[in-house]
């Protein structure tokens, strides 16, 4: 399973490369399971059903907005590629990582 976790973090990695800051504070939140899905691997799917990496953005999105406590990302994971996840979905990958550290707060965009 972990080369389909893998494959699955490095495919939001590249799709969202162009848009990614790691220092911003506005972010999305993607489903590891729900993209899984999308690419076959059921394995990934049925184990990270609603869990989320986020990706920290280069600029806001048009859209809801919600403030949130950098708090909240405490154990988090900072991959090359630029995306954050759960330190225990980062340990599972063996991706390299490092610890994420957030802003005081966090923006989440809803698009």
């Amino acid at each position: 399973m972990n080369e389909h976790l893998k494959e699955t973090l490095n495919n939001i990695g590249e799709e969202f490369r162009p848009d990614i800051d790691a220092k911003s504070r506005f972010y999305l939140e993607i489903d590891i399971g729900e993209r899984a899905g999308r690419l076959g691997f059921s394995d990934v799917k049925d184990r990270f059903d609603k869990t989320y990496v986020i990706v920290p953005l280069k600029r806001p999105r048009a859209g809801m907005k919600v403030r949130i406590d950098g708090r909240t990302f405490i154990n988090y994971a900072l991959f090359d590629s630029g995306i954050v996840a759960p330190g225990y979905v980062a340990k599972e990958s063996e991706l390299p990582y490092r610890t994420f550290i957030p802003n005081d707060s966090m923006i989440k965009n809803f698009t």
